[in-house]
């Protein structure tokens, strides 16, 4: 399968319980994904997993990616070390929104302490299926990476 259709998640364990709900929605939808870690809720290194996923999508095996950690900030300034990573930190269904068609985010972070699965499985839903807008946006991109 291309990687414009494969997805990733990577999770520290505080996002773990989370990231294995979000992989049985994917799994009714039919969304291809990988299962980057941890896998377990044994306590880790959010870096060592937010590091494979960066990695990953910025190399292109990828389309985009979900990250999950307790606060969403950790391992989401992980992610956003690597060049033409986008992360972004949703923690409601309007900043994904926005994450996608301002930003043209490609790795959403899920702060797991703080919102519930349904509402982590919107964002998902919308963060997957949300067009980036372009136009004025797309200079800005441009700017972003160093």
């Amino acid at each position: 399968m291309s990687s414009e259709k494969r997805i990733a998640l990577a999770s520290d364990h505080a996002g773990f319980q989370m990231k294995q709900q979000i992989i049985m929605h994917l799994e009714t939808r039919g969304v291809h994904y990988d299962d980057l870690g941890t896998y377990s809720d044994d306590a880790v290194d959010y870096p060592d997993f937010g590091h494979q996923l960066g990695k990953s999508v910025a190399e292109g095996h990828h389309a985009k990616g979900i990250s999950i950690c307790g606060s969403g900030n950790g391992i989401n300034m992980t992610t956003n070390k690597h060049a033409g990573i986008r992360g972004a930190i949703c923690w409601n269904k309007e900043i994904a929104v926005l994450a996608r068609t301002h930003n043209d985010a490609n790795i959403c972070s899920l702060p797991a302490r703080f919102i519930d699965i349904e509402t982590a499985i919107s964002i998902v839903d919308i963060f997957l299926n949300t067009e980036f807008e372009g136009g004025r946006h797309e200079r800005r991109i441009h700017k972003i990476d160093l």
